[in-house]
């Protein structure tokens, strides 16, 4: 048996000198990797096979520096394996693999895969969901998070308590299924249709090539749909169009005639140049394995009808990594930039830290554009389908989406992707959920946006973005969040109740408060937050 906990073999070997027992057992001590978070970005870090080889993400991309050498035991001996020589035996000691510091930052990742499961399960996603939340500016990725996750410590024990009661019922081909559905990242190994947040790429390219502006009042005018080569394509609110629009107005309302016509403007050939620009036809490079690549129609095929559904965000397909990334572009004044996971990689013997390049291979639209395109977003979100992901006190921007998951499949993809803080950029979420079948609906503004707007009113004030003043909105005192690490749960709420927070126990158990003893909390001590929010605690 290999692989077996230490606490365990030590409970051998008390049962073998408490029985008098030496000989028959043999107990070798070996090295196995421990993951001390456990489910926390599973998909991501990866897991060890019996040998300690990675077999999956930052593990595996990353084996040949984390590996290190095995020792040895070096001498001669004969055919017989009798000793030769008077030299003995020569020690040849282990080499330590080097260690990886990756960009993932924990609270953002511990946030961000709260709020995933929790939307997942009130939505009933049936086929989960995934986050990423990218800093634009240099690539790295804060979290990305694939719902549902597993132990890493037990990567091939059943995941959910459902799989738990009829495990051993099932045949070892269907564990081996579900066992490599769940370690797949969601977030850069499955494509799909990205629907209306997709009309952000076709504006950015449109106001880049100088043929629409934002604000130009009645530029255009919702019929409830548009006719292409003989094809009548409808409006999403076909039944009550949405009649003149301005860029602004129609990006707000997700009016699909109003892109198409800018993507008939632009040309198939013109149009392919920017999803080049955008990196949209090839992979992203971020340092994991197993990354897809996107699935268009070849430009000498696409015709009319073809061109109109890629403008407004269907009949082709990306993974989640690409959109953000094309989205970080828009958000960081128009240069490409390529997302990593890994940014130190330090030495285990000098100590020496070689620090991983940030890869920006030039501009993709010009500043003033990416500036036009966040002030657009910016108004979805205030005024238009994102609303729902306001957060008093930041300049949030994003676009909702809603696509079909296949054709004829009566299954949904619901996304939101936000930029903030809309003056100067520092993080790109893109919420994206697989089939909600709850009764909150398939809408991305309605089921999505929430989403982000609740990692929004986290993950801000723990980056410690500054928030701004609405004159329109009566200010909420702010509190500076106290320390409750290593208070009790009945002394934490306490201490909350007279600042006036409210403190939220995070277990998968009940609690006693009077026992309970607080190890983390979200947001950290020191943080100013609005009275009346929450604070998280473990």
């Amino acid at each position: 048996m290999k692989k077996v906990d230490k606490t365990k073999s030590d409970e051998l070997r008390k049962w073998m000198e408490q029985n008098q027992i030496n000989t028959g057992i043999n107990i070798d001590e070996d090295t196995k990797r421990y993951y001390p978070y456990g489910s926390l970005a599973s998909q991501v870090i990866g897991f060890c096979g019996s040998d300690n080889q990675g077999l999956d993400g930052v593990e595996a991309k990353y084996e040949e520096i984390l590996k290190g050498k095995q020792g040895a035991i070096k001498k001669h001996t004969d055919a017989k394996g009798g000793e030769i020589g008077e030299e003995g035996e020569n020690y040849v000691s282990a080499t330590d693999g080097n260690d990886l510091v990756l960009t993932i930052d924990l609270t953002v990742q511990s946030i961000v895969e709260k709020y995933l499961k929790e939307a997942c399960i009130d939505n009933q996603c049936t086929d989960g969901g995934s986050i990423v939340v990218m800093n634009p500016q240099n690539g790295d990725i804060l979290a990305m998070a694939t719902y549902p996750n597993y132990n890493l410590n037990e990567p091939y024990q059943p995941y959910t308590e459902e799989l738990k009661n009829t495990w051993e019922t099932l045949e070892q081909q269907e564990k081996t299924k579900l066992l490599q559905a769940v370690w797949r990242n969601k977030a850069i190994a499955d494509t799909y249709e990205p629907g209306s947040v997709f009309k952000l790429i076709t504006s950015s390219a449109a106001l880049e090539e100088g043929i629409t502006d934002t604000d130009k009042a009645g530029e255009f005018c919702c019929t409830g749909g548009i006719e292409v080569a003989g094809v009548r394509i409808k409006c999403w609110r076909y039944y009550r169009p949405h009649g003149s629009e301005s860029l602004r107005q129609a990006l707000m309302n997700s009016c699909n005639p109003v892109f198409i016509g800018l993507g008939q403007k632009m040309g198939v050939t013109k149009y392919y140049e920017y999803l080049e620009k955008f990196k949209l036809l090839q992979k992203t490079g971020i340092d994991l394995p197993g990354e897809a690549g996107s699935i268009f129609l070849a430009k000498e095929k696409a015709g009319p009808v073809e061109l109109a559904t890629i403008s407004f965000g269907q009949r082709f397909e990306i993974t989640p990594i690409q959109l953000a990334t094309a989205v970080s572009s828009i958000a960081n004044g128009g240069n490409s930039i390529q997302p990593r996971i890994v940014k130190k990689i330090i030495n285990s013997e000098t100590k020496e830290i070689t620090e991983v390049p940030v890869k920006n291979s030039g501009k993709v639209i010009s500043k003033e554009t990416s500036e036009k395109v966040l002030s657009m977003m910016e108004s979805v979100v205030s005024e238009g389908t994102g609303k729902n992901a306001k957060v008093i006190g930041y300049r949030i921007g994003g676009k909702t989406g809603t696509s079909e998951d296949g054709v004829n499949t009566n299954k949904y993809v619901t996304s939101f992707c936000g930029v903030a803080p809309i003056d100067n950029p520092q993080v790109v979420v893109l919420v994206t959920l697989y089939n909600p079948t709850g009764e909150g609906g398939h809408q991305g503004g309605g089921v999505a946006a929430p989403v982000g707007g609740q990692i929004f009113s986290e993950i801000l004030p723990y980056l410690e973005v500054s928030q701004v003043k609405d004159e329109t909105i009566e200010e909420a005192e702010e509190i500076t969040v106290p320390d409750i690490i290593g208070k009790t749960g009945e002394e934490a709420e306490k201490i909350m109740k007279e600042n006036e927070l409210e403190l939220v126990i995070n277990s998968d158990t009940d609690v006693n408060l009077k026992e309970f003893i607080i190890t983390e909390q979200i947001p950290q001590s020191g943080i100013k937050i609005n009275k009346g929010n929450k604070v998280y605690a473990k």
